[in-house]
């Protein structure tokens, strides 16, 4: 009777080893791709961790719109950016279980996003326009879909922490503030 429970759990772990192995999904080993959304434009690239863990590197222009009594119409600028972003895609297996494709990385993810805007205007429809670097961290949960082959869309949101950098030349009162990612791009993979 015992040999029989030993063997009976034998078989049992052997099968469920198998079933896991079979319906276990991983993040693609390396996807290059650029997005586009309302405030910007971004090249980026995603490195294999783990299985369900991908670095994602990020650089690009975010986009900004300022307005005040100094100015006489609404302003633009763009400024470069440069993110680097753990992501955890936590339904894979959920998805290849349903059939869904999982292609560049399609699923659900949370992730924690740092970036830092350095203090480079790139464009602006004023002259002389001041900007303040910074630095965020924000945690965020997002979704992303392959259409196609190689088109995908990305939404996202997260409230976190930023970090303004003071200036010699420029009054502010350096202290911490609320970020937030709220952001929705369509992309190309290559």
């Amino acid at each position: 009777m015992k040999h029989n429970l030993v063997r009976a759990f034998l078989v049992f772990c052997i099968y469920y080893s198998a079933q896991a192995q079979t319906t276990s999904a991983s993040v693609e080993k390396s996807v290059f791709g650029i997005q586009t959304g309302f405030l910007g434009i971004w090249a980026n690239h995603e490195a294999r961790l783990s299985n369900s863990i991908a670095l994602r590197t990020e650089i690009g222009l975010d986009a900004g719109i300022f307005d005040g009594a100094n100015y006489s119409k609404t302003g633009y600028f763009l400024v470069p950016a440069i993110t680097l972003e753990p992501r955890w895609y936590y339904n894979l297996n959920k998805r290849v279980k349903k059939s869904r494709n999982i292609s560049g990385n399609s699923g659900n993810f949370i992730a924690l996003k740092t970036t830092y805007h350095p203090d480079l205007i790139v464009a602006s429809n004023y002259d002389n326009v001041n900007f303040i670097s910074d630095f965020s961290i924000v945690p965020t949960w997002g979704i992303r879909r392959q259409i196609g082959k190689h088109f995908n869309y990305e939404t996202g949101i997260g409230i976190g922490y930023i970090h303004f950098f003071n200036p010699t030349n420029i009054s502010f009162d350096n202290e911490a503030d609320l970020a937030l990612n709220l952001h929705l791009r369509l992309g190309y993979r290559f």
